[in-house]
């Protein structure tokens, strides 16, 4: 059977792919699987969904599925991804479901899980469930039936969360935050509010079908508009679920996860608060990115393309801070998985403790331009290991020198080769990936 969890939980087309049934039958198997591994009192769920028109058939799915299973629910309505992870630990719950398809468009949708500690699955759990949808077990009735609560005050309790992390009050600020008529529609302006800042916010009505339409970190370009216009001194981009965080500084100019990662591993340094100066990024982060914290002293660590990997990273070496070029950024000092509002909120304190604007704030990296190529193949693993493709590799690593990088790598779900080359100017970059393409291509 093909694996139902990919790197981020379940997903698919809503009401095609993933149907209530499969939303009613994964959540039920969790909730005894979680029962399963500690019998010593009844299981406990929190439930949470981003605004998208599906995730109401699929909530009350799964809700059904836990409830069935004799857990007790606490629903929390619509709210960030890492509101649901954090509420896990705060309301004492075994287990978090978030519905979500994060920043894909609204006909999707998904199930993330979290566990103990609001900590993501381990493959061997999910493995388990996934096994579990075609063994189901006894189902409890009369008073051992789960109950359902609706929690209120969730976006509240997160929130407050979140205010305890900041030092600095951001009085003074004014900030345009994009909330992609998603989860964090409600919970971002007013936590930015809260702490002091002026804030203006876009896409924060959402409808059920207009999430991530031309908006959010997918377009950041309509939030550099915004900036300029308003006269901001930053903007904040989130996703549909506001697990990630781009920015745009004063000047309408992009401020990628890789920037962000930079600015906050500097604060971090400064401040004695990064574990063993380290920083932990995928492979896919730029170049300018480990050339800067070579100058400021501090290690990167490199993990496979995905923020769980660099989740496994963080939790087994206890680094404190990771991410994506996307904009997942980690801080498990104050989480357990990607965190938009606390990442802003982390990047807006330090440019109100320093009085520097965020443009001179992310100078401290310089992004070296990148090119990717993407090249359909027949056999993505044969030709990614060929020795011709392999030397034409080393060919251009030896040219770039120092001063570029080559990462060649078959995409995880097509037939394609992914070819990224980073170089000191874009017309070199370019032509080396069109090179390296073309070999690609003739063994493919």
């Amino acid at each position: 059977m093909a694996r139902l969890f990919g790197t981020d939980g379940v997903r698919g087309l809503a009401n095609d792919e993933l149907t209530p049934e499969l939303a009613l039958a994964v959540a039920a198997s969790a909730a005894r699987v979680l029962s399963a591994h500690d019998r010593s009192h009844r299981p406990v769920a929190v439930v949470g969904r981003d605004p998208r028109a599906s995730g109401e058939m699929l909530e009350a799915a799964v809700v059904a599925g836990l409830a069935s299973a004799g857990a007790d629910v606490l629903r929390l309505g619509v709210l960030p991804t890492p509101a649901v992870a954090h509420l896990v630990t705060e309301l004492s719950a075994d287990l978090g479901v978030m519905i979500s398809a994060s920043h894909n468009p609204m006909p999707d949708n998904g199930i993330k899980l979290f566990g103990d500690g609001g900590h993501k699955l381990p493959d061997g759990i999910e493995d388990e469930i996934q096994h579990g949808l075609n063994a189901p077990g006894p189902r409890p009735t009369g008073a051992q039936i789960g109950r359902v609560t609706d929690v209120t005050d969730a976006v509240d309790r997160y929130v407050a969360h979140l205010l305890e992390t900041t030092s600095t009050s951001l009085a003074g600020l004014r900030i345009v935050v994009d909330c992609a008529n998603g989860a964090a529609s409600v919970a971002a302006p007013e936590a930015y509010r809260k702490a002091g800042a002026e804030v203006i916010a876009l896409h924060a009505e959402p409808d059920g079908v207009n999430i991530n339409d031309r908006c959010g970190s997918t377009h950041p370009d309509v939030l550099a508009a915004a900036v300029v216009e308003h006269g901001a001194d930053l903007g904040i981009a989130h996703d549909g679920d506001a697990d990630r965080c781009l920015a745009v500084d004063a000047d309408g100019q992009l401020v990628d996860g890789d920037q962000i990662m930079a600015v906050l591993a500097v604060a971090m340094a400064e401040a004695g608060e990064l574990a063993d100066d380290t920083l932990v990024a995928t492979v896919m982060s730029n170049l300018g990115l480990h050339l800067a914290m070579k100058d400021h002293g501090i290690a990167v660590r490199t993990t496979a393309v995905g923020d769980r990997y660099v989740l496994e990273e963080l939790r087994a070496g206890g680094f404190s801070l990771g991410g994506e070029q996307s904009g997942h950024v980690v801080l498990p000092g104050h989480a357990t998985t990607g965190d938009g509002l606390l990442t802003a909120l982390q990047v807006m304190n330090r440019v109100a403790a320093t009085g520097t604007s965020l443009r001179e704030l992310a100078a401290v990296m310089r992004r070296l331009p990148q090119v990717l190529v993407n090249v359909p193949v027949t056999d993505k693993t044969a030709v990614a290991d060929a020795a011709e493709v392999k030397d034409a590799v080393a060919a251009v690593t030896g040219e770039l020198g120092d001063e570029g990088r080559v990462l060649l790598r078959p995409s995880g779900t097509e037939q394609l080769v992914r070819v990224m080359v980073e170089a000191p100017n874009a017309d070199t970059a370019q032509a080396a990936a069109d090179r390296l393409a073309g070999v690609v291509a003739s063994v493919g």
